[in-house]
């Protein structure tokens, strides 16, 4: 895999005023929140929990219950414009940018297709998969061999998962993981068309596929969806065309693998900085699922949701005009220490709100949010399992710069011996 989303954080010396220093500015795309955001979130809810950005002309909600409000108010908070910083009005092809009443019928009929049952029929395809990874890369490296756990576990596991949910062709896994990561880059190396490139070459591959299937329909979602017909609220029926489809599929493909991609490594590295929790999953893998639970509530892979406001609001004394854009910041708002005690610390026991916001919450809730979950928690399984000894090193992880999303796109890791 070619590490396209980004180059390395330079390390270099900082530029400009300090964080909170008269004339610092919150830099969503710069390398001090890349390498760790969450100093920045701590200042921002401590001093600034409703920030107006001025260049960027957004607001920044980083607390926890402002975050999952506005998640539970979809009427108030318009998805409208996108889940990106970048505002993109119209662009409502996608269940991420819709509104009721669309946004009713759309993902019923998504859920159709990607039913809870056929996402748990995957179970035993993601275990095997697993399985065939890590013993694939002890086989290339040894137990004290060192490996990029991303670009040989936690990318081809989900892609591989996604690919099989999805049809997508062996041939043209590799092509999606690289185009979905040239979409979601923002590093200014990669050229100011990259991420519109990067977006007509993947919708092309989904809108080809969509074609195929329309002439050779096979037994795949694909296929289902092509053929599928639905209600909305008031009685009339709809159906999707080519181009509707293939917007579908290239959301959750995304969707999919990247989050998983980005959240396996985050988890281990969270566990590596708390050696204790590390051992304590060790010793009882039953915790296996709370150290899910605790990985996105420490370091989510979806850092920030855009969202438009549709009347004025007034805010911890900060008055919001009406159609501003809006982000939630998850990442800020899982960190917040008014939710979570001690919430700078990875503790796999932690007793977790209901009001879990990794996801999303409300109407826009993930859709393959137990797919997902499920993906993570065979990984760490699989992981200890096989070799409970394995150790990664986060300060060489290899971080990125992406619209928003947060993960590595590389961390060294030694499996240690064979159980």
């Amino acid at each position: 895999m070619n590490d396209t989303a980004g180059q390395a954080a330079p390390e270099g010396n900082r530029t400009g005023p300090a964080l909170g220093e008269p004339g610092w500015v919150f830099n969503p795309y710069g390398w001090d929140f890349a390498r760790d955001p969450y100093p920045i979130y701590t200042w921002l809810r401590d001093n600034a929990p409703v920030y107006y950005h001025p260049q960027m002309n957004f607001y920044l909600l980083s607390r926890y219950d402002d975050v999952w409000r506005a998640h539970r108010d979809a009427k108030l908070y318009s998805s409208k414009a996108g889940p990106q910083i970048e505002r993109r009005d119209g662009d409502n092809k996608i269940l991420l940018s819709m509104d009721a009443p669309e946004h009713g019928w759309a993902k019923a009929m998504m859920t159709k297709v990607f039913s809870r049952e056929r996402m748990a029929a995957l179970d035993g395809f993601i275990r095997r998969k697993a399985g065939e990874l890590l013993e694939a890369a002890y086989a290339r490296h040894g137990p004290d061999g060192e490996w990029d756990l991303v670009n040989e576990f936690s990318v081809e596991l989900p892609l591989s998962v996604i690919s099989e949910l999805l049809g997508i062709p062996e041939e043209l896994r590799g092509q999606v993981h690289h185009l979905a990561n040239r979409m979601l880059s923002r590093d200014e190396a990669d050229g100011p068309n990259a991420s519109m490139e990067a977006h007509g070459g993947l919708f092309m591959i989904f809108f080809n596929l969509t074609q195929q299937r329309r002439a050779e329909p096979k037994d795949d979602p694909v296929s289902m969806l092509i053929a599928l017909e639905i209600a909305d609220e008031n009685g009339a029926m709809h159906r999707l065309d080519d181009s509707q489809i293939a917007s579908r599929f290239m959301e959750m493909a995304l969707a999919g693998h990247e989050t998983v991609a980005k959240a396996i490594p985050n988890g281990l590295i969270g566990m590596e900085l708390f050696p204790s929790e590390k051992a304590r999953l060790r010793a009882d893998l039953s915790l296996a699922a709370k150290a899910v639970q605790e990985t996105l509530r420490f370091d989510p892979p979806s850092q920030l949701q855009g969202r438009v406001n549709t009347q004025e609001i007034t805010l911890h004394g900060v008055t919001i005009p009406a159609d501003s854009r809006v982000m939630l910041a998850t990442g800020a708002a899982t960190r917040d220490p008014r939710a979570f005690p001690n919430p700078d610390v990875f503790d796999i026991e932690r007793d977790m709100d209901s009001r879990t916001i990794a996801f999303g919450y409300g109407v826009h809730k993930c859709l393959g949010i137990h797919l997902a979950q499920q993906e993570i928690l065979i990984a760490f399984e699989e992981l200890f399992t096989r070799f409970p000894n394995w150790k990664v090193f986060p300060e060489r992880a290899k971080r990125i710069i992406v619209s928003n999303v947060r993960g590595v796109a590389g961390l060294p890791v030694v499996l240690g011996p064979h159980a």
